[in-house]
């Protein structure tokens, strides 16, 4: 499988899973299809080892992303250029913001600090393992009912970084988005 390495990529650089949503998934691979950039749609599914997991959900991993942001912003303010920013496409979606610049940006820039052993001594008592995978939660589509806080596409992802963290692939049972 091959990882995804685009600078819109929101949970940065690795091979990306739906977490429990075959039908999320089949329908992105359908509007990817209707793009042209896949010819036929389908799911796969894996079992993943999460190893050491950036994961989104956990208030102390926002605060290792947050430190990050900063210290991008600083780098970005030294260098006189502008952070990049998170953008809706121009055909649909609007307002999900589906194409995650800072994100991604962010996201890596915490995964070269880690990576960084001037910055990350091992053998130091704060010494971060780099992370094996990135798990977040994506907010996305319209509300699932007037003024609630539930919204009809909403999911949690996976981006596998270390490809031994995929320990098995295979055909989700039974028919999916029929």
């Amino acid at each position: 499988m091959a990882p995804s390495n685009k600078d819109y990529d929101w949970l940065g650089p690795g091979v990306y899973f739906w977490e429990n949503d075959a039908l999320r998934a089949y329908e992105w691979a359908q509007a990817k299809a209707a793009s042209g950039a896949y010819d036929d749609p389908f799911v796969i599914g894996a079992i993943i080892d999460l190893g050491n997991c950036l994961d989104l959900l956990q208030r102390e991993n926002i605060e290792l992303l947050t430190d990050a942001y900063d210290s991008l912003k600083l780098l970005n303010e030294q260098a006189g250029t502008e952070m990049p920013k998170n953008k809706d496409p121009k055909t649909i979606n609007q307002g999900d913001k589906l194409l995650r610049f800072r994100d991604c940006a962010v996201i890596r820039h915490l995964h070269e600090i880690i990576e960084d052993k001037h910055y990350n001594d091992p053998e130091s008592e704060d010494y971060i393992e780099p992370f094996d995978t990135v798990r977040g939660l994506f907010v996305e589509g319209s509300p699932a009912y007037p003024q609630g806080g539930f919204y009809s596409r909403t999911h949690t992802q996976i981006a596998v970084r270390n490809d031994t963290c995929i320990k098995g692939i295979f055909l989700p049972r039974g028919e999916i988005g029929s």
